[in-house]
């Protein structure tokens, strides 16, 4: 090798175990999603690739830790839809997502469904809004926590309806859930995977599917846009990101083992059983896709006029 000539630090990589950082608490649905691509890119990539949960702030302290972790490749981030949110909606983030990471790969989008409790004399997403505006103040809507993304369907919904709702945060989805059943609170728009089993079971009713095309396991459903909003595309979402900086041919490698593992016939099995639709993006179309959700729910947080110390 000629004089000062040195071959790419990234070449050899992985060469030591990554961390996929997930900045919620194992079990919900980041994590999962998260363990399950750990799995098939240990496989891929020929060393272990662990997953890693610090909790707390909305996911902001794994998203300030990514962001001053080495950017060499070995340690990522589980992105979600909630740090677009907290972009905004907190008041001082350490972190700017559109500048402080590189894009790797959208992994997939899970649908939010608008439900609510039966003793709701409504069986359409009109007959809701109707509802609302002959009851102003009456009607009130479960989220699993301010600046969550069931939070901010719920607003994106009052927004667009111009209706008189209350908003009732709740720590974590299955409490709010819970008195949605219950009847403490009228509706929701929560995760597929938690709320449809007690759609199916007659215990909630579904009114609309929140993406911009019909679930696969639930074909009649309409979407929002069908319901009268055209601009109404909300899910919750979950990809990978790693520090600025990191080499572009580790990023390309590891976009690429994630895009084979999601095209999986068990893959796309286990992730169904979430109600999630696997995704298929390069660096750049993820890049241009974190901008734009930023930039969508920094109009709906303003309009909410939701914050956070």
């Amino acid at each position: 090798m000629a004089l000062g000539a040195t071959a790419p630090a990234s070449a050899a990589y992985p060469e030591k175990p990554v961390r996929l950082v997930v900045g919620f608490s194992a079990g919900g649905t980041t994590d999962v999603t998260a363990r399950i691509l750990s799995k098939e890119l240990t496989e891929a990539l020929g060393e272990a690739v662990i997953v890693e949960n610090k909790p707390g702030a909305g996911s902001n302290i794994a998203t300030d830790y990514v962001k001053r972790a080495k950017p060499d490749g070995y340690t990522l981030l589980m992105v979600a839809v909630t740090s677009t949110i907290n972009q905004t909606l907190y008041k001082n983030v350490s972190f700017d997502l559109n500048t402080d990471f590189e894009p790797v790969a959208l992994a997939v989008r899970v649908p939010n469904i608008l439900v609510v409790n039966p003793n709701v004399p409504v069986k359409s997403v009109k007959e809701l809004i109707d509802y609302a505006k002959a009851n102003p103040g009456k009607l009130n809507f479960a989220s699993s926590g301010s600046g969550t993304s069931i939070h901010m369907a719920g607003e994106l919904f009052k927004m667009l309806a111009d209706v008189d709702v209350m908003h009732i945060p709740y720590k974590g989805s299955s409490p709010a859930v819970t008195d949605l059943l219950g009847g403490q609170v009228d509706f929701m728009f929560d995760n597929m995977p938690s709320a449809w089993p007690h759609v199916e079971a007659g215990k909630l009713r579904a009114l609309a599917v929140t993406t911009e095309a019909r679930a696969e396991n639930a074909p009649d459903l309409p979407t929002m846009q069908e319901s009268g909003f055209p601009t109404f595309d909300v899910s919750s979402w979950f990809g990978v990101i790693a520090p600025k900086g990191t080499p572009a041919d580790v990023v390309e490698k590891l976009n690429a083992a994630i895009r084979t593992a999601l095209k999986k016939d068990d893959v796309k099995a286990r992730l169904a059983d979430l109600g999630a639709v696997p995704a298929d993006t390069t660096p750049a179309e993820f890049g241009q896709f974190i901008k734009s959700e930023v930039q969508s729910w920094a109009t709906v947080v303003k309009a909410s006029g939701a914050t956070v110390d």
